[in-house]
């Protein structure tokens, strides 16, 4: 997504890139429909729609929901809202300075 467009958007509030904490990250992780979700985030380059039948998960877009905050709360993910649609990214590159190597090794451990 350019720079242009993302200004259109504003950004649900986040941690900022410092206050990323390593207990809340593996505890969001920890969740098998969060790291569902994130490992389907992870090969996008583009962020993506929140709606739960994007991805591969059998649940209700209330539980959808509480996952995308509780990922966002902890700093995985940024949400863009534009009008009544919200899409997700992964923080990667905070996410990379904060904890190196941290969000690939969860990935691939998740692919295993």
């Amino acid at each position: 997504m350019s720079n242009d467009r993302r200004m259109e958007m504003r950004a649900l509030p986040q941690p900022s890139t410092a206050d990323i904490d390593l207990v809340r990250v593996l505890s969001a992780l920890a969740d098998p429909v969060r790291l569902e979700l994130v490992r389907a985030l992870a090969g996008e380059r583009e962020p993506l729609s929140c709606n739960v039948r994007e991805f591969d998960v059998e649940i209700t877009a209330a539980t959808a929901s509480h996952h995308w905050k509780v990922l966002r709360d902890a700093g995985i993910t940024t949400t863009f809202v534009s009008g009544r649609n919200r899409l997700v990214a992964l923080r990667r590159e905070d996410l990379e300075q904060r904890f190196p190597g941290l969000l690939d090794a969860v990935i691939d451990g998740a692919r295993r």
